[in-house]
């Protein structure tokens, strides 16, 4: 099995997602870059709030694409410190990656949403979506985060999921829906026909374009019930 691209994989997605079409109180938040796409179709076609929640990865200093941690929205902080003392990296090259990640997540945040702030969780049924699972740190940490926000069901959702960070994850998470879970999972690209790198610029403009469609809603509903 293989998604054409993000677009087509928040479709498969959406379709395990059905049981939460049309709820007033469920909200979709993707990870960024990767993830917006694919949550921008789930959320369409759940007819849900969409936003994004910016998480992230703390690479080794020798191998960055190696997660040994990650940081989220709010100022949490989740380390791998088994990892991080068997590579030997001193506690104060941790602290450098840290601050360099805070500072591009804050930038993120603010450009991605244009001054907006993240809506209110409480009471919230909360969908996070990547465009894929491999090791999963981005997401437990996005979880972890996200139960300080809301006291609702978070459910993890992905097109693609490694096993073994599919069963781990299910023991933070509320739920965890996936499209597909292969037993020999090596990358999610692979997954992939086009899995090219989401630019900034489209997840700007898929989060202005959710952001201008809810406020076209909440006019019409409040429209209507003057009317009536």
């Amino acid at each position: 099995m293989k998604f054409c691209n993000r677009i087509d994989a928040g479709r498969h997605l959406a379709e395990r997602l059905r049981a939460y079409v049309n709820r007033q109180n469920v909200i979709v938040l993707a990870l960024p870059r990767g993830g917006v796409p694919v949550g921008y179709e789930v959320a369409r076609l759940l007819n849900a709030r969409f936003d994004v929640f910016v998480v992230r990865k703390l690479g080794l200093p020798f191998h960055p694409e190696v997660a040994m941690g990650a940081i989220a929205e709010g100022g949490l902080r989740v380390l791998n410190q088994q990892m991080i003392d068997d590579a030997h990296i001193p506690s104060s090259t941790v602290d450098q990656i840290v601050a360099r990640e805070e500072m591009e997540l804050e930038r993120r945040s603010l450009m991605y949403r244009s001054g907006r702030e993240l809506p209110p969780l409480y009471g919230c049924t909360v969908i996070v979506v990547d465009d894929g699972l491999a090791t999963g740190a981005t997401m437990e940490v996005a979880v972890r985060a996200l139960r300080r926000l809301t006291d609702g069901k978070i459910i993890v959702a992905a097109p693609v999921c490694a096993e073994d960070t599919c069963w781990r994850l299910h023991g933070i998470a509320d739920e965890v829906i996936c499209a597909f879970v292969p037993e020999q999972f090596t990358a999610i690209g692979l997954w992939y026909e086009q899995f090219d790198p989401t630019p900034d610029a489209e997840v700007c403009q898929l989060l202005d374009s959710a952001a201008a469609s809810h406020a076209g809603a909440e006019n019409s509903a409040g429209s209507a019930k003057n009317s009536g």
